[in-house]
């Protein structure tokens, strides 16, 4: 089974975001993690929410290591338990039913 997870991560006080987005991209690469970036936030599939939790958290507190001050993390989580499911499942599940009428 895998989870999917859906974070934003603001350095307060920041005009432009793209580096460290881009921080946390590189990060998730490095870690194998299946992700979709959007232009609002980022998901990502994990086995476990726990796993998910800890990337977050080392993304989290990349944004001091870049020299932010102050940090917003929002998430959401998705743990559906009784049957696999992957992130372009859902996207296809809704696109289908568009396209059905």
């Amino acid at each position: 089974m895998s989870v999917i997870i859906e974070f934003v991560i603001v350095p307060l006080g920041e005009l432009s975001l793209s580096r460290y987005v881009a921080a946390v991209v590189k990060l998730l690469e490095e870690k194998g993690v299946k992700y979709m970036l959007t232009p609002m936030a980022t998901i990502m599939e994990v086995p476990t929410v726990e796993e998910g939790l800890r990337i977050i958290n080392e993304a989290h507190e990349l944004m001091f290591k870049l020299g932010a001050k102050r940090v917003s993390t929002t998430i959401r989580i998705d743990d559906r338990r009784d049957r696999e499911r992957h992130m372009e499942d859902k996207v296809e599940s809704v696109m289908n039913k568009v396209r059905e009428g």
